[in-house]
């Protein structure tokens, strides 16, 4: 394979034009097989009507996407607007405690590999153990919240924090933010490492303190990576299902009921694969338009950093 590589390499421009192609074969296949059919596939059921038994029943034309805009249905459009405050609010609170955590880290060297093994621990644990265990903490007859709250007296009677509103949100927000919170902490850490060192001990020796430092040197010098990181977050939080389906099951009522568990229901639960898939490219388009502004901004800083 080699020999034949060096070969083309060898007879000129087209050659290596080919062989760049032919280096390039393995990932437009991936591409193809993981990426566009996919897409493709789903693109096509949504204007169809299809169950998980018969795909492509009968053509339906936009008939899906109408029930879901104009028509009757008074579930989705909501789980979209839900899923948008879910994750803009977890993706900034975990922002700003992973960059205060971070900045810890770096202040504190001896103690930081400690503290970045401890703060490993809640990404090693599966979201459903997480469920699991915030269940267990929230729950309103031995729970240890309501236990804490009782004995300090700021509340007279249990808090059934996953069966009313507004706390189930809330509840199911917490558990993303303790779960998440150490990758960006770790995110941020990573970028607050690339600010040279010389320029730090600089301005200490200028007399500048900690807060000048973070404020003047680290956050203007990491902004762009920072907004990288809020972004990534955000994308990963629209995708939220295993807390949901864990903590709440989309109750009470449909007060949690975000876009990934709305989709998973519609599909694996009613059947309706038709519907789901148009829900599935509404959501894709929704996401899509929500991150323009933010992919903007973010090559804007980048620019302005570089």
């Amino acid at each position: 394979m080699s020999a034949a590589f060096s070969v083309i390499l060898r007879g000129g421009t087209a050659n290596r034009s080919a062989a760049a192609w032919l280096m390039l074969t393995p990932v437009i296949i991936g591409l193809l097989v993981f990426a566009v059919f996919p897409s493709v596939y789903v693109a096509g059921l949504s204007v169809t009507k299809s169950t998980l038994g018969q795909p492509f029943k009968a053509w339906i034309g936009l008939g899906n996407y109408r029930w879901l805009t104009v028509g009757g249905d008074s579930t989705f459009l909501p789980s979209l607007a839900r899923a948008a405050l879910f994750s803009f609010a977890v993706a900034v609170v975990e922002l700003w405690l992973g960059l205060w955590l971070a900045v810890l880290l770096t202040s504190s060297r001896r103690a930081g590999r400690l503290l970045r093994s401890v703060l490993l621990l809640p990404l090693m644990t599966p979201p459903v153990l997480v469920g699991v265990a915030w269940k267990l903490l929230l729950a309103p007859g031995g729970g240890l919240v309501n236990g804490e709250l009782l004995s300090l007296g700021l509340i007279d009677a249990p808090v059934s924090f996953l069966g009313t509103t507004p706390w189930a949100l809330v509840s199911i927000m917490v558990a993303d933010v303790w779960q998440w919170t150490p990758f960006v902490t770790l995110l941020a850490y990573a970028a607050l490492r690339q600010v040279p060192d010389d320029v730090v001990e600089a301005a200490m020796l200028d007399g500048a303190g900690p807060a000048s430092i973070f404020w003047r040197i680290q956050l203007p010098l990491t902004s762009h990576l920072l907004l990288a990181i809020f972004v990534l977050r955000l994308i990963m939080a629209f995708k939220v299902f295993d807390l949901v389906y864990v903590l709440t099951f989309g109750g009470p009522g449909n007060s949690t009921d975000m876009s990934g568990f709305t989709i998973w229901r519609t599909g694996l639960r009613e059947f309706d694969v038709g519907l789901a898939s148009a829900q599935t490219v509404l959501f894709a388009a929704f996401v899509s338009i929500v991150l323009l502004p933010l992919l903007w901004l973010h090559r804007r800083v980048e620019e302005h950093a570089s």
